[in-house]
This record gives structure tokens, sequence and C-alpha cells, in this order.
């Protein structure tokens, strides 16, 4: 098999042992198993269980890094801007992969490198925000950068909540409540010519 389709391999059955048991109760032996290779065959790709996380982390960030400036660069409508970046958070929450769950209920959330990955994910997400704000307003940058952290921050946290909710609220009106939410504060920042 080709390096990069067995590492694919590798970590989509990773993807599967961290998902069900966390990083913790996660174990090379297993994801082997599932993999359907031998222990020296994964550690040639992956020097340990921590490594092999955070390629994992690393691939589900770059995912949501790609939907997320997709969203923002859809359109020059701002109102529309917001209601595609928000769904698009909305339907990574949603995936029966559960990637999000590797990337924000993580035990490891702690780890430095952990940590220092989803903050460089987030205040990425935030500039690409706030460089909209930043050039439809002419706020100053470190304005802009506030709101556009904000925003960031409400369809993280309110994507996260929505999912605990299970069916009372489908995704269609999760996603459409918290766009007009953000729409209508957003929108009072009126665009300069």
């Amino acid at each position: 098999m080709p390096r990069e389709e067995r590492r694919k391999q590798l970590l989509d059955a990773a993807h599967q042992v961290f998902v069900a048991h966390g990083y913790h109760g996660a174990a090379m032996d297993e994801i082997a198993d599932v993999a359907l290779v031998s222990k020296p065959v994964l550690y040639q790709h992956f020097p340990g269980k921590r490594e092999l996380y955070l390629a994992l982390l690393d691939a589900h960030l770059e995912s949501l890094t790609a939907l997320m400036l997709a969203a923002i660069g859809s359109t020059t409508d701002n109102k529309l801007r917001v209601q595609a970046t928000i769904r698009a958070y909305f339907e990574f929450i949603s995936q029966d992969s559960q990637a999000h769950r590797l990337v924000f209920e993580s035990d490891l959330m702690n780890d430095p490198e952990v940590s220092a990955r989803l903050e460089a994910f987030n205040a990425g997400f935030a500039s690409a925000i706030a460089d909209v704000i930043a050039e439809d307003t002419k706020l100053p940058h470190p304005q802009a950068l506030l709101l556009g952290r904000a925003l960031a921050g409400m369809a993280q946290v309110s994507a996260r909540y929505w999912l605990e909710l299970g069916e009372h609220v489908d995704l269609d009106e999760a996603s459409e409540l918290v766009s007009r939410l953000a729409w209508r504060g957003i929108g009072r920042f009126p665009k300069e010519p």
C-alpha cells in the first residue's frame, strides 16, 4: 500500500478508537487491530500514540479551517457570509464522524501542543473574520479582531451546545437562529465606502 494511503488508513482507525475511548483510553494495540495492521507497521508511521493523536488533530483542524475559509470567501454579501460561516460550523459539529469530539472535547486539552494547535485555529479563524470586518467597516485591526473572536466564539459555543440538545432543534433552524443573532449584531457596523 502506498505510504499516504497507509497513513490515511491508520488515521481513520485512530479516529475510531480515539472517538470511542478518548486519548487516555485508546491503545496502540487496538488502533493496529482496527487498521488491520501489525503494531510495527503502525509504529513505522507514528512513533507513539501522542504523535498519532496530534496528526489526527491536525488533519481535522485543517479540514475545519478549509470549511470556514470557504464559507467566509463564498460571497461578498456579508449577511450571506455570516449565514454560510455559521452553517459550516454547525455542519462540522453534526458530522457522523464526530471529529468535533477530537477537536473540542479532547481529554488532552491541557496539553501544550494540543492547546497551541487549537489556539492557532481559533486565531486564524478570528483573523479571517476580522480581515473582512476591518476592510468593510474601516475599524482598526485590534477592534475588528475582537469582533472576529466574538463571532467565532459564538459559532463554536452555540454549535457545540446545539449538539447536546439532540433532536429538539434541527440543524437548519439552529444555524438560522444563530446567524440571525450574529447578523443583527455585526450588521449594525456599517460598511464604509
